[in-house]
């Protein structure tokens, strides 16, 4: 993603762009791979050795709170932060803590066809995420 495609979308949010919102919503898409914000403040300090760590966490609690990012907690409690706001579900390997995005259309169809025809009392389904969990048998090259 450009860098102006980031200030795009910063501003359809209603957010000032500021060069710490461009550098941390950069490094969570450049990372790609669901990084902690401990990763993205090592990212980052390679080019910005000055920011401060709760600039970092205060530019992440708001990129969650207008929806241009998710958090996504691991089984080892990590938080964890993903640029990809479409619909889809994780595969999460319980030894090597990874997390990579799975989309399959048909599944999220049987999620909310099941869910729909359970009508859980009371309760509004809004999405549905799920965190398979298992193991990798090869590793990410």
């Amino acid at each position: 993603m450009k860098i102006n495609e980031i200030k795009n979308k910063l501003v359809d949010k209603g957010l000032k762009v500021t060069p710490q919102r461009i550098s941390i919503l950069e490094a969570i898409i450049k990372l790609n791979n669901h990084p902690t914000a401990e990763n993205i403040i090592d990212y980052i300090r390679k080019n910005q050795p000055n920011i401060a760590t709760a600039t970092v966490y205060k530019v992440l609690d708001a990129l969650v709170e207008n929806e241009l990012i998710r958090k996504v907690k691991t089984d080892r409690d990590f938080m964890r932060y993903d640029a990809i706001m479409e619909n889809h579900h994780h595969l999460y390997c319980s030894v090597s803590d990874r997390i990579e995005d799975y989309h399959d259309d048909e599944l999220n169809d049987l999620l909310e066809k099941y869910f729909e025809s359970k009508g859980i009392p009371d309760f509004k389904i809004e999405d549905i995420k799920l965190q398979i969990i298992g193991r990798f048998m090869k590793s990410k090259k």
